[in-house]
């Protein structure tokens, strides 16, 4: 089945992995031990990674779906040669660069932060979108710029978490061929066996949803994985999913069990492991005939791989300079920052703000070639579209997205997109559902990505669909996450300075929430004052009585209301504050100049009042769920008018 040196390596996997498992006297050694022969298999017989570069753009990418697994791959990532040395395998799950759940940016060799289960295979599939798409439009007969496959491994767990079903579904319907999954497959869970909570018949599932199924059915036959993967690197139509049985825990005591799954083997059976796999090095001694043997394979591969594509760029630079320069500085994040005219679109005078944002991504789209993304079946109601027509199974080239009904899904695959590299990825979708995309869009925080998430429907002024459909809470939710520019522009002008603050931004993703309904262009709104997160709209010519603070459409609400209290004799300032992250990160003086004395504050937003609080002393806000009826009327039954907002701030 494999020779002497290849069980060698991969023992040395597993006892890296056990010993930094047992030191941190935390981990999950039982997929380390069942899957490092798959790991092993995959890394040594087909990955090309150049340990040297490793952003190489046309690196094959491993995503290690089951994060809980993380010891597996820096052992295995500490023996290709990556900087991760055995000093901190052992600090895992302590401060340092292996930390209990792979995270994106932290460790040479990772892809992404895949900690919460289904992530990982829903990134992947938009990590293979993003080699699809660049491929069609950068490859030429001789030259195979972008050309790589997407390897995940997976667990019982993702298989059963909805947004691997969906992202795995539209991955199947789209044809990614070069898109591999290894699945663990081992019928033991956290809480006992896998029939307590599953019986599916995965071919069954896998078929049906377009993609190859292959069965492995010894996890230590190496030889059988390998021919495994060749079968599925050879499929150009459907995604592969290689079901490998093994066994959780392999070797150890409890081997087969729960128990082995997620807690440290300890001294006594770590010692019966040794005994059994006949290993007799000391805790974290690797032997050296194992590095040079993994070193020889892998490292060696990658880096002729390397220096091949180098001299293809070459080639294609110079037979191609114009596509050459535009692949560049795709794949550098150079064409972000680009100057497009949006002076007459900020012009309008007056629109719904998501109509406003289509026009935008339409103009965008026609400059930046590289801008791809769509909503959840709801392009006619988000208006964020992608051009050039469908990226499809058959049509490659297209810039916009079908997700269909499948919001999470969509959410971790835009994170794929963008960790991929290259491509400038947005998704849309009613703000509501925002919800189903959490996760994902948290993560895109935690990873500092600069993910678009385009949000519609932005209140109860959403009107006849009712409370399902209006938003009350997701303002203060999305507003919690660090490193989240959620972005709820007033206007046009505002609009366009959200979609400014976007696409500069490199480390931060943005959320951009857009009004169903019309909203007024103010004269005295500004897309580059907007960009500072919050300023002035009205002033008053003396010191102001207090201040009115609102975003998005309730600005016009309170310009309104501060008209009324002028011919009252009471003289406020309005402040539009689109994006309190981007505020935050103003001067202390410039933040008091704009807001004056908290105790005269009043804050308007027809949504939970919790985040206004750290700016005003008095919110007006909402503390229920909407109602259905037209925008206007729920607005109006729900207090939000002129004449209530004057009256709440007379009476402070």
């Amino acid at each position: 089945m494999h020779d002497n040196m290849d069980l060698k390596a991969i023992n040395a996997l597993r006892f890296l992995g056990v010993d930094a498992i047992n030191k941190a006297n935390s981990g999950h050694p039982g997929i380390v031990l069942g899957a490092a022969p798959m790991l092993y298999t995959l890394f040594s017989k087909h990955m090309n990674i150049d340990v040297k570069h490793p952003s190489w753009f046309n690196r094959d990418r491993f995503v290690l779906s089951a994060g809980h697994g993380s010891m597996a791959l820096y052992a295995m990532n500490h023996l290709c040669g990556y900087n991760i040395t055995i000093d901190d395998l052992k600090r895992f799950r302590a401060p340092g660069n292996t930390p209990g759940h792979p995270e994106y940016g932290h460790t040479e060799g990772v892809e992404t932060t895949s900690g919460p289960l289904g992530q990982g295979i829903s990134n992947a599939v938009g990590m293979a979108i993003a080699e699809a798409h660049l491929a069609a439009r950068f490859n030429t007969a001789d030259h195979a710029l972008v050309d790589h496959h997407t390897y995940v491994l997976l667990s019982d767990g993702d298989l059963q978490e909805g947004v691997a079903m969906e992202a795995m579904s539209l991955a199947g319907h789209l044809g990614l061929s070069k898109l591999i999954a290894l699945y663990d497959s081992n019928d033991i869970q956290l809480d006992g066996p896998l029939s307590l909570a599953f019986s599916e018949d995965i071919k069954k599932r896998m078929e049906a949803i377009g993609w190859q199924y292959i069965k492995v059915d010894d996890g230590n036959d190496i030889d059988a994985i390998n021919r495994a993967i060749n079968r599925a690197k050879r499929d150009d139509q459907r995604p592969s999913l290689i079901e490998v049985r093994t066994t959780i825990g392999y070797g150890a005591p409890m081997a087969g069990t729960s128990k082995v799954h997620g807690a440290p083997l300890g001294d006594t059976d770590t010692d019966a492991l040794r005994t059994k796999l006949g290993w007799t090095y000391a805790p974290f001694d690797v032997p050296e005939d194992v590095y040079a043997y993994i070193r020889k394979g892998v490292t060696n591969r990658g880096k002729r791989a390397y220096n091949k594509w180098k001299k293809v760029l070459a080639s294609y630079r110079a037979e191609h300079p114009e596509q050459a320069e535009q692949f560049e500085a795709s794949i550098q994040g150079r064409t972000r920052a680009l100057d497009v005219p949006l002076d007459d679109i900020a012009a309008t005078e007056k629109d719904a703000t998501r109509n406003v944002s289509g026009k935008i991504i339409n103009r965008l789209s026609e400059h930046l070639p590289n801008l791809i993304g769509g909503s959840a079946d709801l392009t006619a109601s988000t208006k964020a579209k992608g051009a050039d027509g469908n990226f499809t199974a058959s049509d490659r080239l297209g810039r916009n997205i079908n997700y269909g009904v499948r919001e999470h899904a969509m959410g971790a695959i835009t994170n794929g997109i963008v960790l991929h590299g290259g491509l400038i990825a947005f998704a849309g979708a009613f703000f509501v559902f925002s919800d189903y995309m959490k996760a994902a869009v948290r993560l895109s925080a935690i990873m500092e990505i600069p993910s678009i998430w385009v949000f519609s429907h932005d209140s109860v002024a959403v009107g006849e669909d009712g409370p399902t459909h209006q938003p009350v809470e997701q303002l203060a939710g999305l507003r919690a996450i660090p490193n989240l520019n959620v972005f709820r522009p007033a206007d046009a002008k505002e609009t366009v300075a959200a979609w400014t603050s976007a696409l500069a931004s490199k480390k931060t993703p943005t959320a951009i929430i857009l009004t169903r309904q019309g909203v007024k262009t103010e004269e005295t709104t500004s897309s580059e004052d907007a960009l500072k997160g919050a300023y002035i709209v009205r002033d008053t010519e003396g010191k102001p009585d207090g201040t009115l603070l609102s975003a998005g459409s309730e600005v016009g609400l309170c310009l309104k209301a501060a008209d009324i209290l002028s011919a009252n004799g009471i003289n406020v300032r309005v402040v539009s504050m689109p994006s309190d992250h981007l505020f935050e990160r103003q001067t202390k003086t410039y933040r008091k100049s704009v807001l004056g004395n908290p105790n005269r504050v009043l804050a308007v937003e027809m949504a939970s009042p919790m985040p206004w609080y750290k700016y005003a002393r008095h919110v007006m806000g909402l503390e229920r769920f909407g109602i259905s009826a037209k925008g206007d009327v729920a607005a109006s039954h729900l207090g939000f008018t002129p004449e209530a907002v004057a009256e709440r701030f007379k009476s402070i």
